[in-house]
């Protein structure tokens, strides 16, 4: 092994690494085109073909109602962090309009697109990157979530910039600036999602030792910084509310069906035909080509870096990328008894590194074979892209039908008396409640934030409604309230409201 080919070895090598490292960038040109296009593109397809009618979902309803004017706040249960509410306040505090906030949302999205890869610039060729950032942002998962108020996007998005500015760091000693990105790359995923950081900021303080990265303590005191600083208020919010950071731990564990050990790769392999959540995933898998993709992954890592290998350039990059996006997945593939293709959006966005550098180089062998190479390419790129747009065009019609169905209910809810202030408890309370600008309670479950009691004892001063599923039964002590069965509304089970206190509607007007 050369002695450049560890980064960071000595200054000197560092220095070499850092000169190979910008005459390989400037020989693929700047970035700036190349990630402006790839970026506008993102944000104005998911404005054009995902985004219209697409309502608020469960989690996002408990999210933008910490901040919204619509609804009281729903309950925030142990494992969410306050990251994406804080992200999505300065719209959602000032309208109500989904429109506003999905565009708002997207446009954000492009834009940390854009930036995250942007960090990069110093690291790999212009092409890699806009080809990496093209794989990422073409996925139906990051496609359906651009302008969502959901964490996951935004954790890849700061691990993109934490093992950027580590590399860097670690590379290029007269980068001032890339020690403090690094942490701010790390506190912000850790703002989103205090768990991620940590499987984040681990693979990497492995890094900074075994590489013998230059300034290395001073990376790992950052790093830890990082961690802290986003978990602060996740961890001070632990002892306020939740009897303190083992108690809050514990909780979340439990809510989550207990973290502990799970092969759950088969479970993220069927969710991917369009699944929001997979949870149990004792489902069929109807699409099989729809996780063709996922079974090549490994593959084109692999190929990727034996690339990088060969040609010895950026090896060092792509292989940190690889095992943080490694680290990133892990604890969703092993620890956890469910599945959410969300999940894996960190894991995915790192991994789309080598994967990229191995499509281009692979476009780029011996003359005779150039185009051949890239008819191969581009073919496969086609017929994943084809798969990615059907599989998201699914997922967001269902949406577009859920969020029509739940606000007819809401209105017949309001209808009936039941207007704010109000409480709303049940099946699917958060959705409804939030629609019909009433406070969500639940007695009972995940979000569990009321005893029956209190319930029975609010109807005496405001609206309650206790939404019961047409198969179920009401609690003993709401039998006697006035039922509204509310119209059947497509593929959602028929639900009765059972409502004490409702108020006639204002006909003085």
């Amino acid at each position: 092994m050369r002695k450049t080919d560890v980064i960071g070895e000595t200054p000197a090598g560092a220095a070499v690494a850092t000169r190979q490292g910008t005459v390989a960038a400037a020989a693929s040109g700047s970035p700036l085109p190349w990630l402006a296009a790839v970026s506008t593109a993102f944000t104005l397809v998911h404005l054009a073909l995902v985004a219209p009618g697409l309502g608020l979902g469960w989690d996002e309803s408990v999210y933008v109602s910490q901040v919204s004017p619509q609804a009281p706040a729903a309950f925030f249960s142990a494992p969410r962090a306050r990251g994406i509410t804080y992200l999505v306040a300065p719209v959602a505090a000032l309208t109500t309009s989904v429109t506003a906030l999905r565009v708002f949302m997207a446009l954000l999205a492009g834009c940390g697109l854009f930036l995250a890869l942007w960090v990069w610039r110093r690291l790999l060729p212009a092409p890699v990157l806009a080809m990496a950032g093209a794989l990422f942002a073409s996925l139906w998962i990051t496609m359906f979530y651009a302008s969502q108020a959901m964490p996951n996007l935004w954790v890849a998005y700061g691990s993109l910039v934490a093992v950027g500015c580590f590399l860097r760091a670690a590379q290029q000693p007269s980068d001032r600036w890339a020690p403090a990105g690094m942490a701010a790359g790390v506190a912000f995923a850790a703002l989103m999602r205090p768990t991620d950081a940590v499987w984040l900021a681990l693979p990497l303080a492995v890094a900074a030792v075994v590489m013998r990265a230059w300034r290395w303590p001073l990376l790992l005191i950052l790093l830890a910084t990082g961690v802290a600083a986003g978990c602060a208020q996740w961890i001070v919010e632990a002892y306020l509310s939740y009897g303190g950071l083992a108690a809050r731990l514990d909780r979340a564990s439990e809510i989550q069906g207990r973290l502990g050990w799970y092969f759950s790769v088969d479970d993220h392999v069927r969710a991917l035909d369009g699944r929001m959540l997979c949870r149990p995933c004792d489902v069929p898998w109807r699409r099989p080509a729809a996780s063709l993709w996922f079974f090549a992954l490994p593959l084109l890592v692999a190929a990727g870096l034996r690339a990088a290998t060969r040609a010895r350039r950026h090896r060092a990059e792509l292989v940190v990328a690889t095992v943080a996006g490694a680290a990133l997945a892990a604890p969703y593939l092993f620890t956890v008894g469910y599945a959410a293709p969300r999940f894996l959006l960190p894991a995915y966005a790192l991994l789309a590194l080598p994967v990229a550098y191995g499509l281009v180089r692979a476009c780029r062998p011996r003359p005779w074979g150039r185009r051949i190479a890239v008819g191969l390419v581009a073919a496969a790129l086609a017929a994943h892209l084809a798969v990615q747009y059907r599989v998201v065009d699914s997922a967001a019609d269902r949406v577009r039908r859920d969020t029509a169905e739940l606000g007819r209910i809401a209105a017949e809810l309001n209808a009936v008396g039941v207007r704010p202030p109000c409480v709303v408890s049940g099946t699917d309370a958060i959705r409804i409640a939030f629609r019909a600008g009433c406070a969500s309670r639940q007695r009972s479950g995940h979000d569990e934030s009321i005893t029956p009691e209190e319930l029975a004892a609010m109807a005496r001063h405001r609206p309650v409604a206790i939404l019961v599923a047409e198969e179920g039964r009401p609690p003993t002590w709401a039998r006697a309230w006035p039922v509204h069965p509310l119209p059947d509304l497509g593929r959602r089970t028929g639900l009765r409201a059972y409502v004490l206190g409702a108020r006639p509607a204002d006909t003085s007007r």
